[in-house]
């Protein structure tokens, strides 16, 4: 499969593009700036992810769009995801791309029922700035008419994947804890093919 990753320079884009690559497919890896990212095995595309002649560049023959893009100050104001998000869906829309998966957070919508007190202050204090963006990025992805899915992930570790990944329910408000990028990883290249979460915003953890 033909799969463009936005972000590929952060943790979780790496991840992505890693496993994916391992995994055969056709990767496309969508970056601020090539001569810092040195991967082999993939197609760079180099340029701002809000800019709609080069996202259509990176989008065109592509059979997927996994956007794991994430800003690096969460407590400042900012629409970068939501821009990105935007950007990403008409480009997607233009050049008959239907498959988009996406990287939010835990605290997002009724994953707040989920989220451990820690993890509910975060969302108010620290990651106050994120939280707006995403809210903001989510509603662009359930109002574009492709086929989507949101991840929320809980709180994010560098350790080795541990294999296995637990989707939780609102409805239960079980306590979604941390989860590894590289098991967020395997679970986001799982919906390349999968329609079990098809136009759904799901909470996944480790534990």
């Amino acid at each position: 499969m033909k799969v463009l990753v936005i972000g590929a320079a952060g943790k979780t884009g790496k991840a992505v593009v890693e496993q994916a690559v391992a995994a055969g497919h056709e990767v496309t890896a969508f970056v601020r700036k090539a001569d810092e990212y040195k991967v082999s095995g993939v197609r760079v595309v180099e340029g701002d992810a809000t800019d709609r002649i080069v996202m259509d560049a990176a989008v065109l023959g592509q059979d997927a769009v996994l956007d794991t893009i994430g800003g690096k100050t969460p407590y400042k104001t900012t629409t970068l995801e939501a821009s990105v998000a935007n950007t990403v869906i008409a480009s997607m829309q233009r050049n008959g791309v239907r498959r988009l998966v996406v990287t939010s957070m835990l605290g997002e919508g009724d994953s707040m029922a989920n989220a451990p007190i820690y993890e509910r202050l975060l969302v108010k204090t620290f990651l106050r700035g994120a939280d707006k963006d995403k809210a903001a990025m989510e509603s662009a992805v359930e109002a574009s008419g492709l086929d989507w899915v949101i991840l929320r992930p809980a709180i994010l570790s560098d350790d080795p994947a541990k294999g296995n990944v637990r989707v939780f329910s609102a409805e239960t408000g079980e306590k979604a804890h941390k989860i590894t990028r590289a098991d967020l990883a395997s679970f986001m290249l799982t919906q390349l093919s999968n329609d079990e979460h098809l136009h759904q915003a799901v909470t996944i953890a480790n534990d």
